[in-house]
């Protein structure tokens, strides 16, 4: 890594510095891609698997920048708006493979955005036509695990019009997880749970004789990682980005997904400010820099200033809890947080086993943290499983009256996660990637808050998630986000609570086990009370298969498991565009199917368009009304009402309500809501054949 620092503040000794009231800096460092060698073969069954489509150069004419997989026009005005131009490797110029389209569960093709990708062998290259001004780019890849586990490590080359060669480490440490929740890194372990039932044999294997062989690895899943690379200088529209996997690579195949090209700015200076480097923080990383950081904020709180983290890559390997301050960086593509992941000595209070680096506010017990102030920066993880009572994540605690902004989060278990009471926070456009569980959780007694404007991409369990357990979540908003394929799970999901606001969201590509928008009394959450307003919002590509029911879901689904969904929920202007399977469904457990019912829930001036099977599929007792709900495209019968499987000669215990204007998706041109549907005409199909829809087209 070549860095260089230059100013006065390389000069000062630490006493010096620690008696400076204010830091005066022109501190700036160039981070290079780490030279790290590749180690270890590949897993070529694994490879073999991922395989398909077409080989050969591709041609694009021109560059195709897309939205989560989609024509922007087709999501203008939704999901976040950010300075990145998005393209799909499958659009690019290619002498590689391109794989999929796939959306079965623990292939690389079903993981990837839009769930196509191009897979390189040694020597091979896809190459990206830049559409704007940049100087920095993301690419989203793939590389094979070591064959026992741990990832390998992998070169990919840069180059730009043939030139100004540049090297990116790819790494799959972060990557390949195993086996039944909460998963392993070990590609050749048993059976977590052998005790659980397995739709691999529809059995339950520890009481089956003779056992069932269950083939290894099993189930691989959270393929994909994401390296960032300034570019050296600023290149124009037109240019071109070619990766090119070197022929001497140890990594069998290399898929990349994307690329995201943007021009990144100068680094931000804070002049007046408590800069932590003055206070001992090293920016090369090469010691740990917690204390510093600790020593800046004290010295902040007290001299009423802000924190600044200049530019450099700064290691702190625990929690900084954090009250009453505000820590700035350079931006998030200059000033890198990161730490390792540490066991503890001994179990924590909570349950954690290991810290890392992480911002805190103080827990709601000890009255929680206000008035704090995060921005500018990169948190860098190094979480590689997942252990559920670990706090290793990003930003934790409770913060009230606090505002989070601009970060970009990786490699930690949760991006974000608070637990209340709490009011007031603002999160407001940042990106996380790569997380082995949520984004974004806010658990229990969040109240009056924004999500906003912020990017998650391949977390591992909920992208984002207003999780009411014990305490209810009220009058939280979740806007303008853009959520891409969650590997477990959904991509924004509500579980209980009152008042809340999921809005103007683009939500793609969930895997495996959710959907794009869940609605959810389960996980021991509070009741549905007052109005849960789900409106504009655009999915793409969602509804996935339910390994335990061997069903497939819908694009929104709404689950009542632990009591009934009686809330008045809104459903307004969304649209669901290429379903897997169904765009609504609305289902109980079959063991409490005749106890709980989803009633209150109101669907108006919706799109539907194209549907594995129905627009609508209900396995629950209840009912529902439909205003202004167009569809086409859609694969089976219009309703697919089992209700709560009772049958009774009065018809279905589910009941559907015409507002008016529900038209498009029947047969022979006619309404996908016909009246001979109405209100509750049993049409059980338990698992309807599935017809691929065309892809969504401008209505």
């Amino acid at each position: 890594m070549s860095r260089s620092i230059t100013g006065a503040m390389a000069r000062w000794s630490g006493r010096s510095a620690r008696r400076a009231a204010v830091a005066v800096t022109t501190l700036a460092v160039t981070v290079a891609g780490l030279g790290v060698a590749p180690a270890g073969p590949a897993l070529a069954a694994l490879a073999d698997r991922a395989a398909g489509g077409t080989g050969g150069t591709t041609r694009a004419a021109a560059p195709v920048v897309t939205r989560a997989a989609l024509n922007p026009a087709l999501v203008a005005g939704r999901g976040a708006d950010v300075r990145f131009a998005e393209q799909e490797a499958e659009n690019a110029v290619t002498n590689g493979t391109v794989i999929g389209p796939d959306r079965t569960a623990y292939t690389l093709p079903s993981e990837a955005s839009g769930r196509r990708a191009v897979r390189l062998t040694p020597g091979q290259h896809v190459e990206f036509t830049l559409p704007a001004t940049a100087n920095a780019i993301t690419v989203r890849y793939s590389i094979p695990d070591a064959p026992d586990g741990g990832g390998i490590t992998a070169p990919l080359d840069v180059t730009v019009n043939g030139g100004g060669r540049r090297a990116m480490t790819l790494t799959s440490q972060y990557s390949w997880l195993y086996n039944q929740y909460p998963f392993t890194n070990d590609p050749n372990a048993d059976l977590l749970h052998p005790d659980w039932w397995i739709t691999e044999c529809a059995c339950v294997p520890s009481a089956t004789t003779p056992a069932p062989v269950v083939t290894k690895p099993f189930r691989p899943t959270h393929f994909y990682d994401e390296q960032r690379l300034l570019l050296g200088r600023v290149y124009r529209a037109g240019d071109r980005v070619r990766l090119t996997v070197p022929a001497a690579s140890k990594a069998a195949w290399t898929v990349v997904d994307l690329l995201d090209s943007e021009f990144v700015g100068a680094p931000r200076v804070r002049l007046v400010a408590a800069n932590v480097v003055v206070f001992g923080a090293d920016p090369f990383g090469r010691r740990d820099s917690a204390g510093a950081f600790e020593a800046a904020i004290a010295f902040a709180k007290r001299k009423n200033l802000k924190v600044y983290v200049p530019p450099g890559v700064y290691r702190v390997n625990r929690h900084i809890i954090v009250d009453d301050v505000t820590i700035e960086g350079a931006g998030n593509w200059y000033t890198i947080i990161k730490g390792r992941q540490v066991a503890l000595p001994a179990p924590a209070p909570d349950g954690s086993t290991h810290t890392g680096v992480g911002f805190y506010g103080k827990d709601a017990s000890a009255g929680g943290s206000r008035n704090v102030h995060l921005s500018g920066f990169a948190i860098e993880g190094d979480v590689r499983e997942r252990i559920d009572t670990d706090q290793v994540n990003a930003i934790g605690g409770a913060l009230s009256d606090s505002t989070i902004d601009g970060l970009h989060i990786r490699h930690t278990k949760v991006g974000m996660w608070f637990d209340g009471p709490m009011t007031n926070l603002r999160i407001t456009n940042n990106m996380i990637v790569d997380q082995i569980a949520d984004a974004l959780n806010f658990h229990g007694g969040v109240t009056n808050s924004v999500v906003s404007n912020n990017v998650t991409r391949n977390t591992g369990d909920d992208g984002l998630a207003l999780w009411s357990e014990k305490i209810a979540n009220t009058g939280n908003t979740f806007d303008r986000n853009t959520v891409q394929t969650p590997t477990l799970a959904n991509g924004i999901a509500v579980y209980g609570g009152t008042d809340n606001t999921v809005s103007n969201n683009l939500v793609a590509d969930p895997v495996r086990e959710g959907s794009a928008l869940h609605v959810g009394s389960r996980f021991g959450a509070e009741a549905f009370a007052g109005k849960l307003s789900i409106k504009d919002n655009t999915t793409v590509r969602a509804g996935t298969f339910e390994l335990n029911w061997r069903i497939g879901l819908g694009a929104i689904w709404f689950y009542a498991l632990d009591r009934s969904i009686e809330a008045d929920v809104r459903v307004t202007g969304n649209h669901f565009l290429d379903n897997t399977y169904n765009a609504i469904m609305l289902v109980s457990d079959w063991g409490v199917k005749d106890l709980y019912s989803i009633t209150g829930v109101h669907f108006k001036d919706i799109r539907v368009d194209g549907t594995g099977t129905s627009v609508v599929s209900a396995r629950v007792k209840g009912s529902a009304t439909f205003e202004n709900v167009d569809a086409r495209n859609v694969g089976a019968v219009g309703v697919n009402n089992c209700g709560s499987f009772g049958f009774p000669p009065t018809g279905s215990e589910f009941s559907l309500t015409d507002l008016g204007g529900n038209d498009g998706g029947g047969d022979a041109g006619g309404s996908w809501l016909a009246p001979w549907l109405l209100p509750n005409t049993v049409t059980c199909d338990d698992r309807p054949p599935v017809v691929a829809p065309p892809a969504p087209a401008p209505w």
